[in-house]
């Protein structure tokens, strides 16, 4: 059963928070995972999930600095993930189903924005490899842990980065052509939005949907690799800042609302379904992006990603 990619007017906006929409939510008993859970988005996403009474398992690659930073937040685990390497993907998720818990709630928040040209052991390309195929890879073998749950779902975070492309399927490593690192973030983040489509599709008749969140702009420590010269025009395209608790609502809301009850596949934006947008011009850098666009929500787009997943990583979900 497909949603529409049409907003529900659900109450939140740009500015409501993620304690906005906790709104006395009670997730005892509840488990989630977030992906880069220690910092910016993903750690307001921990805070809010785990002050509503959620377990939180956070999967960092620098443990001392999640613990750091998640000092003072209750009922957090912290563990081992890099996203690049799938033996690490591996490892986790084998960790976490050997405990027997379900999987209430995963979100997959960690990612990279326009570093240099690298690539992964496979060859593959960094911002791909790490947004998309990572947490591909990691959904599917946490599936029996979703599938425990009864009533799951998972979050991806994905961005207005989806301005700049679709997935280049002919040459998603920039093996033929030449290396654009915001063409490549706009394919990782395009990608993460038709994952959850076919996700949502293949995880309905186990009683789990999944959801792609564009968070807003927000400054945080994924603008690492970017020059002063760029923010700027980031920023514009991005539309108006967010705080990272604004930022971290929509993920919530997706992660938790029941107006979502029996919905999912959908990108969600401000609190709400976003709309989809048919007359945006990539040319205007500087045009705000107010909804989605149609490459990120084709589904004939979305299974053919889903092919190209299993065939890029070797992985295949059991059903």
């Amino acid at each position: 059963m497909t949603t529409e990619q049409k907003p529900l007017n659900s109450g939140f906006g740009p500015k409501s928070t993620a304690r906005e929409v906790l709104a006395g939510r009670d997730l005892t008993g509840k488990i989630a995972i977030v992906t880069g859970g220690y910092s910016g988005v993903g750690l307001e996403t921990t805070r809010a999930l785990a002050e509503a009474g959620a377990m939180v398992v956070v999967p960092a690659r620098t443990q001392e600095k999640a613990r750091t930073a998640l000092t003072g937040i209750p009922r957090v685990e912290i563990e081992t993930l890099e996203l690049i390497d799938p033996a690490s993907i591996d490892a986790f998720a084998d960790s976490f189903l050997d405990s027997g818990r379900p999987l209430h709630i995963l979100i997959n928040n960690a990612g990279i924005m326009a570093p240099p040209l690298q690539r992964d052991a496979r060859g593959y390309e960094s911002q791909l490899a790490t947004n998309h195929l990572g947490h591909f890879q990691l959904a599917a073998r946490l599936w029996p842990a979703l599938k425990r749950a009864g009533k799951a779902r998972v979050v991806s975070v994905s961005s207005s980065g989806i301005r700049f492309g679709g997935v280049d399927f002919d040459d998603p490593n920039f093996e033929r052509r030449e290396y654009d690192k915001w063409k490549a973030y706009g394919q990782s983040k395009t990608a993460d939005a038709l994952f959850a489509i076919a996700l949502d599709k293949r995880g309905q008749a186990n009683g789990i949907r999944a959801f792609s969140v564009h968070p807003g702009g927000i400054y945080t420590d994924l603008i690492r690799y970017l020059p002063t010269s760029e923010l700027a025009a980031l920023s514009a395209g991005a539309g108006t800042l967010k705080t990272p608790e604004q930022g971290a609502a929509t993920s919530f809301w997706c992660a938790t609302s029941p107006q979502l009850d029996g919905k999912g596949g959908v990108y969600c934006m401000d609190g709400d379904i976003a709309e989809v947008i048919s007359d945006f011009d990539p040319q205007l850098v500087d045009q705000e992006l107010t909804g989605v666009l149609p490459w990120a929500t084709d589904p004939e787009l979305a299974e053919r990603l889903w092919l190209l997943s299993e065939q890029m990583t070797g992985v295949k979900l059991n059903e």
